[in-house]
């Protein structure tokens, strides 16, 4: 592997965040500097810190302390769609099929946390 990009978890992570980009341009106006910050933000941050992690995957602690902070904008991810949906801003339907995408991603990062001496 040569690359962040090829790692399944930054795709998954990178598509994610694009279909959060999108949805939440349809998002009410009122949401622009909270809701709709936040969640693209938190989005994000969850493929950028893979690919910091790729790059310090030769240590170890690193490595896993930067898939630690993709899990946990991911987590945050989570909670913003959690208030999309309350809001009524998103379908369940649609809240259902994000929220499993984002929990495929989890179960990749903690794999690549309990495993990091597969990555080196």
């Amino acid at each position: 592997m040569s690359s962040f990009r090829d790692l399944i978890v930054y795709k998954k992570a990178f598509s994610l965040s694009m279909e959060i980009f999108w949805l939440t341009k349809d998002f009410p106006k009122e949401e622009t500097y909270s809701l709709i910050d936040q969640i693209r933000r938190s989005s994000r941050s969850v493929f950028a810190s893979i690919a910091e992690s790729y790059k310090k995957r030769k240590y170890p602690n690193h490595f896993i302390s930067k898939l630690t902070d993709a899990e946990m904008e991911n987590a945050e991810t989570q909670a913003w769609l959690d208030a999309s949906l309350a809001c009524k801003y998103i379908t369940a339907e649609t809240f259902q099929g994000l929220n499993k995408q984002s929990e495929e991603i989890s179960y990749l990062l903690i794999y690549m946390m309990n495993n990091p001496e597969k990555f080196q």
